[in-house]
This record gives structure tokens, C-alpha cells and sequence, in this order.
């Protein structure tokens, strides 16, 4: 696992320590996490990806928050989409964005989603998969969506809804968690996002201000399961709080979750492990706050 920087303090640029470790992160491993989501389907075979998209089905111009290496806006220049653009704080991300194909043209910037570098009614959707839960100000993230969406414009957002009961990732939540919280200081992670962007109450707390109508919400199960050892590379890549140990810790885990997950084992051998995705969109009303 690389050694990620871990800031004790706001960059020189006015980002703060989440979002200089967001960066650096990704950085360090650009493309791994949308690597893991495509081998974590759902029951139906869709990823992640797909099904998020499919809740903006039909939009021709469509903006990605935190776009990462791209993925998403593959699946939906795919799917139809004409015009597309993402944001993202990694340079790293964004250079294996543009070098997909279908994302010949797309508008790939590196920048914050408090402060879109596009013009107001600029697009039909805007999409955040597993990126918006991360970040800060929240609230002026929702004024700048809808500054830039166009009026009956549809924000569509995945967040994490944590790990089903009785599979492999809540027994890693339970072997790590005393891990983490003995960090020292000096490895200790910032604190990211803000809780109201994980559940749909917060959602609506947060976009209904700014113009858009009550949050709808569905979950869906992605399921990382497979061998043991596969398992856990899945899982300790979704964890960004794996950073925060050092080399003895992490393999001291490693080898307390395999120790223990013979005990949660179907019968052909393979370890469940499912997480689940929240589902939340909603619609820019025509008359937003502000508008004349």
C-alpha cells in the first residue's frame, strides 16, 4: 500500500486538509476504486455506475462531480449522452479520464464542486457517485448545482449506506475499528464530508434551500464477495482509513479477517460481502431561489 501524505492544515491554495488528502489519495492510486466497483455488481449484473445513471436517463448534457478516472461518464456516453463534463482534485484521475475514448470532447477540469468553472443552465443532469458524501460545504455544493443546472434539471447521487449485516465487511468494521482509533495523531485522517450528504432527510436539508424538489431515495446491494484474499483487497480499497496504518498493523488485520472469515463461508468457499448503495435524486424546480 503507497504512504499517503496525511495534512495537518488548509493547502496554500484555501483547500482544506480533507480535500488535500482527497487529492493525494488519489493521486497515489488513480483508477483503483472505479477498478473495484466494476467487479462489485448488483444481483441484476448492473455496476454502481449503471444504475446511477440510469436515473438520468435521457439527458443529453451531464456533469460528474469527483469524476475520478472517468468511469461514470463512460457509462454514460454509453447510455447517450452528448455533452459531457466532470470536476475532480485529482490531476491523476482526470489524465486517465482522457484517455478513454468515449470521453473524446467530454469537458474534464480539475476543481472543486463549490466552485463550478461552467456557466449557469449549462446542464440537463448533474451526477456524484460516491464523491459528493466526501465533501465539505455541502450547501454551497447544491446552490452551484442548481446554478448550473437548467430549470426541471435532475442532480442523481450515490452514496454509501454502509455494510450488510452478517458478511465479511461488517466483520472487517468490527476488527478495524480498534485499529483506527488507536492511530496516533500525527496519522490521524481529517474528518470528511458532511453526515446530512448520507441519508436522505440531510439530502433534503441540503438541496431543498437551493431550489430542488424532496430527495427520492432507493437502495441497492453491491456485492464484493469472492475468495477470501480477494475480498480483502476489495475492501481495503474502499477504506480510506486503511491509510492511517502503518505496514505491521495492516498485515496484523489482514490476518485477524482471514483468521475469522472461514466462519462466514457459503458452501462452494466463497466469502459474502455486500455493501449497500444509496440512490437519491431530485429535481431542480422551475423557479428556483433567486431567480427572477
Amino acid at each position: 500500500m503507497a504512504t499517503i501524505p496525511l495534512p495537518g492544515g488548509s493547502g496554500t491554495d484555501g483547500t482544506d486538509a480533507a480535500e488535500v488528502f482527497l487529492r493525494d489519495f488519489h493521486n497515489s492510486r488513480p483508477g483503483r476504486q472505479s477498478v473495484n466497483m466494476k467487479r462489485a455488481p448488483l444481483a441484476d449484473g448492473r455496476t454502481g455506475y449503471q444504475v446511477l445513471a440510469a436515473e438520468v436517463a435521457g439527458a443529453r448534457r451531464v456533469l460528474d462531480l469527483g469524476c475520478a478516472d472517468g468511469a461514470l461518464l463512460e457509462v454514460l456516453a454509453t447510455a447517450g449522452a452528448q455533452e459531457l463534463a466532470g470536476i475532480d482534485l485529482s490531476d491523476e484521475e482526470l489524465a486517465l479520464a482522457r484517455l478513454r475514448p468515449a470521453l473524446v470532447g467530454a469537458d474534464l477540469r480539475q476543481g472543486r464542486a463549490q466552485e463550478l468553472p461552467f456557466a449557469d443552465d449549462s446542464f440537463d443532469a448533474v451526477v456524484s457517485h460516491m464523491a459528493l458524501m466526501l465533501m465539505h460545504d455541502v450547501d454551497r455544493i447544491a446552490v452551484e448545482t442548481a446554478r448550473v443546472l437548467a430549470a426541471g434539471g435532475r442532480v442523481a447521487v450515490a452514496v454509501g449506506g454502509g455494510a450488510v449485516e452478517g458478511q465479511a465487511m461488517s466483520l472487517f468494521l468490527a476488527l478495524a475499528r480498534p485499529y483506527f482509533k488507536a492511530a496516533p495523531p500525527e496519522r490521524s485522517m481529517p474528518r470528511l464530508g458532511d453526515r446530512r450528504a448520507r441519508s436522505r432527510e440531510g439530502l433534503d436539508e441540503v438541496f431543498g434551500p437551493a431550489g430542488f424538489a424532496p430527495v427520492s431515495w432507493d437502495t441497492v446491494v453491491i456485492d464484493m464477495g469472492g475468495a477470501p484474499e480477494q475480498v480483502w483487497d476489495s475492501i481495503t480499497e474502499a477504506f480510506y482509513d486503511m491509510v492511517v496504518l502503518d505496514q505491521e498493523q495492516t498485515a496484523s488485520l489482514c490476518t485477524e479477517f482471514l483468521a475469522a472469515a472461514p466462519a462466514l463461508l457459503e458452501t462452494d468457499g466463497r466469502l459474502p460481502c455486500g455493501m449497500r448503495l444509496n440512490i437519491a435524486t431530485a429535481r431542480l424546480l422551475p423557479t428556483r431561489p433567486g431567480a427572477e
